[in-house]
Parts: structure tokens; C-alpha cells; sequence
């Protein structure tokens, strides 16, 4: 069973109080396109991520708002801008890098929430089934491109209901595996 595997880009996502800081108070984020995940949106809005080295302009803000504030950046990103970025699944921030995160009204410093996304798949309990997998099993990916297949290892599989079957690589793996616009992946043991 093959699936859709998407390029995630860097980009952050906000706290509401996060959010009222860079853009101004009681502002609410405008929704540019939504993504693949049911729910999940990229903004209009962009932020600079500051590191100690240097700073990357207009990074994207996914949307809605969360708990907790987190920036995801490939492990290139993060070694240019002079940051520290741990390869986590998204949320697990404790311990990650830290930033500065400038907006038109303001600026925030994170003392941790920057991170690599680890590598994932992204199921429902149907398609889990189906592929054989389980939440948090760790697998293997193979994807066919021209001169540059290979096979993800250290794949994380999420499962929810809520959830949209696709894998997400960032933009170093995307380009190791010479990444197109529409490209798919197959489990393999």
C-alpha cells in the first residue's frame, strides 16, 4: 500500500499569547491554504527565527494556535542560523533548542521549542490496520524517485482518527531522495 509523502518546510507553530506578541493583541491568524492534515493550515502570516549565527526571514506560521510554542527547522537550517534543533516528534520540546522569534509588533525568546521533526507517518486506525502497523511503531519507508531512490529508516507511525494518511520528511531528506511534487513511499520490513 503505498502513500503521499509531503515535504514539511520550516515553520512554526504559536501560543495564542505567542501570537499576540509578534502580530498585536486579541489577533487572530489568516488562513492562507489548508494542509493535508484535517485541520492543519498555513498562514499568511511570517516570522524571523533568530539564531546565534544568523537569522532565516519569512518563515511560514502553521495554524491553529497551540499549547505550546515549537519552530521546526531541517538540521541545515538550524546548523546556518547557529541554533540547536534535536530530532523530536513534534511536541516533545523539553530540553530542545532555543530561539528568537521576531513578528511586526514584537519579539519572543524561546528558551526551548526549536526541533528537527522526526520523520513520520501520519494514519488513521483503518489505514493503520491495513498497512500492519500500530501507533508509535518504527519503520522503514522506501521511496522511488529518479537517481535518488532510497529507504527512510527510523520512521515513527501516528495513528489518530483525526489524522489523514500521508508521511512527512523535511527539506534535507526531500532533497536526499530527490523529491518531486507528488511523490510516494511503501512500508517496508
Amino acid at each position: 500500500m503505498n502513500f503521499i509523502v509531503e515535504t514539511s518546510a520550516r515553520h512554526v507553530h504559536l501560543t495564542q499569547e505567542h501570537l499576540e506578541i509578534l502580530f498585536g493583541k486579541d489577533y487572530q491568524l489568516t488562513k492562507k491554504k489548508d494542509l493535508s492534515q484535517p485541520g492543519q493550515y498555513a498562514c499568511e502570516e511570517r516570522v524571523t527565527i533568530v539564531g546565534s549565527k544568523k537569522e532565516l526571514k519569512g518563515v511560514s506560521i502553521l495554524g491553529p494556535v497551540r499549547k505550546d510554542t515549537q519552530v521546526e527547522l531541517s538540521l541545515t537550517d538550524a546548523r546556518s542560523i547557529g541554533v540547536v534543533a534535536p530530532v523530536r516528534e513534534s511536541g516533545d520540546i523539553a530540553g530542545s533548542g532555543a530561539c528568537k522569534i521576531v513578528g511586526p509588533c514584537g519579539e519572543i525568546e524561546i528558551a526551548e521549542g526549536v526541533i528537527a521533526a522526526k520523520r513520520h507517518i501520519h494514519a488513521t486506525p483503518e489505514d493503520a490496520e491495513k498497512l500492519g502497523v500500530k501507533d508509535k511503531d518504527i519503520v522503514s519507508v522506501k521511496i522511488d524517485t529518479n537517481g535518488r531512490s532510497l529507504i527512510f529508516g527510523d520512521v515513527v507511525v501516528r495513528v489518530s482518527p483525526s489524522y489523514a494518511l500521508a508521511m512527512h520528511i523535511d527539506t534535507d531528506e526531500s532533497n536526499a531522495a530527490g523529491c518531486g511534487r507528488e511523490v510516494y513511499g511503501e512500508i517496508v520490513r
